[in-house]
């Protein structure tokens, strides 16, 4: 059996989750999030637990038992904290700031690179090199993160470019000069 798929969920208090058939509504204090999942797997609500269960052992069955139930937990996470994404943008002269719901960007470019806030992700600029990616919806705050990252990714000799706050650039040496005799 799924080692993930067999732990119950913890439903937090002020958390209310409704499950109709194979659609799932978790609502809490940030907010609201709806998902349909594979009919083929089973979700019941004991008390204050989600439970996910699967039919049979069949490889289909496996792989989506364990996907089902950490979908359900980052729904349950995301509507009580939150996720969040940190960038760093590294270079001379790279920075950015913002402007009501936009965030410009100076990259190198003979252009600003400017991007917005929606409705599911909010933008934070908390120091001229840094922005946060903050967000209910863990998939929609990570894909605007590699969006914004897709700005300028950054390169391997001197690491000028968008970055994770975690991530390593692996660099690369430069250009070797004439061999000495």
């Amino acid at each position: 059996m799924s080692r993930i798929g067999k732990k119950p969920i913890t439903v937090p208090a002020g958390v209310d989750v409704k499950i109709d058939g194979s659609v799932v509504t978790v609502k809490g204090p940030k907010g609201s999030l709806t998902r349909e999942f594979n009919k083929i797997i089973s979700i019941k609500q004991e008390g204050s637990e989600i439970i996910v269960t699967r039919p049979d052992d069949e490889n289909i069955s496996k792989s989506l038992h364990g996907l089902t139930r950490t979908l359900i937990n980052n729904m349950v996470v995301g509507v009580t904290e939150g996720f969040k994404k940190e960038l760093e943008i590294n270079g001379v002269g790279f920075r950015c700031q913002k402007n009501g719901k936009d965030v410009v960007m100076n990259l190198g470019f003979s252009h600003q690179v400017t991007v917005s806030d929606t409705d599911d992700v909010k933008l934070e600029v908390p120091a001229p090199n840094k922005i946060i990616v903050t967000g209910i919806d863990k998939q929609k705050v990570g894909q605007y993160a590699s969006e914004i990252r897709g700005k300028r990714p950054p390169e391997p000799y001197k690491g000028k470019g968008i970055k994770y706050a975690d991530e390593v650039i692996r660099r690369k040496e430069g250009k070797a000069g004439k061999g000495k005799k």
